[in-house]
């Protein structure tokens, strides 16, 4: 829900939070007093660097250390490793 704001003859200005589909208020809810919503300013948001979520533009480098972090991790977990000069064999 969006936060507007207005601005109360008598007791300054407050924030309301309201659905867009809601008429504007016309009466202060502290004290009952006449209201005018205000045009607020949009506070633009930039987001600066190579991407806002960690795995939107990995590097390559990146992808390969993943990969083989998965092959060792699966080996392992599968009970099974290849030894050098050896044929495969079961880890227990």
């Amino acid at each position: 829900m969006p936060t507007y704001d207005y601005t109360c003859a008598k007791c300054g200005n407050f924030e309301y939070f309201q659905k867009i589909t809601e008429p504007p208020l016309t009466a202060c809810p502290h004290c009952g007093g006449t209201v005018q919503r205000l045009i607020s300013v949009n506070t633009n948001i930039i987001f600066k660097g190579s991407g806002f979520y960690i795995t939107d533009h990995r590097k390559s480098e990146y992808k390969r250390k993943a990969e083989a972090e998965k092959a060792t991790a699966g080996a392992a977990a599968g009970g099974s490793a290849k030894i050098p000069g050896n044929k495969e064999q079961k880890v227990s």
